[in-house]
């Protein structure tokens, strides 16, 4: 498709910026007035210099293939004021962003910010190097990741004396201070610019009183966060790998690192989940030729869908870049080439005792993972009976019948599985975790088709 072909209108503009404030004063500057030297290219690029109250206009560059945005401006949102102003020129008013080959500032944006993409929207604020003008201070970079360093050990102290003071008064105290006194302990984890660690908290707070295995879980919970403390705590003599899963649990960010790997990616599932902040949505994809399999995150503010949508049940000739970390599946999402095309099927399954020895196999790199996707292949779903509400998909083999997790089972979407099984085996990719099996995608027996469970 060319440039002209893909134009956005005003509405989907409009819903890319993050708040009311910055929606509002992008419209005051979708208008031709404050830019020049705006253009587009094919490769879905968008480029302008928009007059501010500097001496110097801000130069403002979208990727709509991503979308990316990328402005020198200070502002920290995601996109700026200027970049939906742009937008909303590129939209409303062809004329005013014809095409054409893009300036050496522009190009040398888009290219160091493609030559890294994940896909995910990313913005790159002020000080990006796509815009400096000077080279990057190391010196000062490591200065503040040294800084941070401290603050996080700092914090997983001071979370280890609240464990400690958690188990000393008895886990059936916990109910009586209420959710705050968690929320109190996660705002600190912020504070100490751990959020992988507030967000663990924030889950500890959750489990207290819901169900009656609740201390259980609780107790669960609280030595894997303790694990994490201590392995923060003690990273000196960890291996590298693991060093890096740590550090991407506490919320420490990561980028991309090694060569790319180009395959035929096939899209097993696609779905969002979402909390008072963020929208995430993951996408698991299994590469054809390598064996292979990926998750790609994308994330949008709360109430707002991401940008990155891949299609499920296709296959995409894409490049990704794997993410440092022990036993990491994350990837960034690079070039694309030509069009999607039809997978052909499911990918190689196993049984139920192999989806359970590989998610084992997978704790023993990140024991702070919840699931590890698998394909089965030859199951039967099975209904809950005899009172009991547990699902179960039943291997044909008779090795292993796996539960499903209550959370899928409670979406009401099994029926449809087992309809489309109608008694006869199935093809079910989906995630395995401590909790149980949840299926995201199912084959019929001898078919191609992908069914969407989630």
């Amino acid at each position: 498709m060319t440039q002209q072909e893909v134009r956005r209108t005003v509405e989907q503009v409009l819903a890319l910026a993050p708040d009311d404030a910055s929606r509002d004063a992008g419209r005051r500057l979708g208008t031709a007035g404050p830019w020049s030297r705006s253009g587009c290219d094919d490769s879905g690029a968008v480029w302008g210099l928009c007059a501010g109250s500097g001496s110097e206009p801000y130069r403002t560059v979208v990727d709509t293939s991503g979308p990316g945005f990328m402005c020198s401006c200070p502002s920290r949102k995601a996109p700026c004021k200027h970049a939906v102003g742009l937008l909303l020129l590129w939209a409303s008013d062809e004329r005013a962003t014809p095409p054409g080959t893009a300036p050496d500032w522009a190009a040398r944006c888009l290219a160091g910010r493609r030559g890294g993409s994940s896909g995910t929207g990313a913005t790159e604020g002020a000080g990006s190097t796509a815009f400096a003008d000077k080279p990057v201070d190391r010196g000062a970079a490591r200065r503040r990741a040294e800084r941070r360093a401290e603050r996080v050990t700092a914090g997983s102290v001071e979370l280890e004396q609240r464990l400690s003071d958690l188990l000393r008064g008895g886990l059936a105290a916990a109910e009586s201070p209420g959710y705050g006194m968690w929320e109190e302990t996660a705002a600190r984890m912020v504070d100490a610019q751990a959020p992988g660690l507030a967000g663990r908290v924030r889950e500890l707070g959750a489990i207290v009183g819901t169900g009656t295995d609740w201390p259980a879980r609780l107790l669960e919970e609280c030595a894997l966060v303790h694990l994490l403390d201590q392995a923060w705590l003690g990273r000196a003599a960890l291996p590298e790998p693991l060093t890096a899963t740590v550090r991407s649990r506490i919320g420490l960010p990561a980028t991309p690192q090694g060569s790319a790997i180009r395959d035929s990616w096939q899209v097993l599932a696609q779905y969002d989940a979402a909390d008072a902040k963020l929208t995430t949505r993951r996408i698991w994809l299994y590469g054809r030729e390598s064996g292979r399999s990926a998750l790609i995150l994308d994330f949008g503010a709360a109430g707002r869908a991401p940008g990155l949508t891949l299609p499920v049940g296709l296959a995409i000739d894409a490049d990704l870049t794997p993410y440092p970390g022990a036993g990491q599946l994350r990837a960034a999402l690079g070039e694309r080439y030509g069009t999607p095309t039809a997978a052909g099927g499911p990918p190689p399954g196993g049984t139920t005792t192999e989806a359970v020895e590989r998610y084992g196999r997978a704790l023993l790199d990140d024991p702070w993972l919840d699931a590890c996707p698998v394909t089965l292949a030859e199951v039967i779903p099975v209904p809950p009976k005899d009172g009991d509400d547990t699902w179960q998909l039943a291997d044909t083999s008779a090795e292993l019948a796996l539960p499903i997790a209550p959370a899928a089972a409670a979406r009401g979407s099994l029926w449809k599985l087992v309809a489309l099984s109608g008694g006869s085996p199935l093809t079910v990719f989906g995630e395995c975790g401590h909790r149980g099996f949840t299926p995201l995608a199912a084959w019929a027996e001898g078919a191609t088709e992908t069914v969407r469970l989630r």
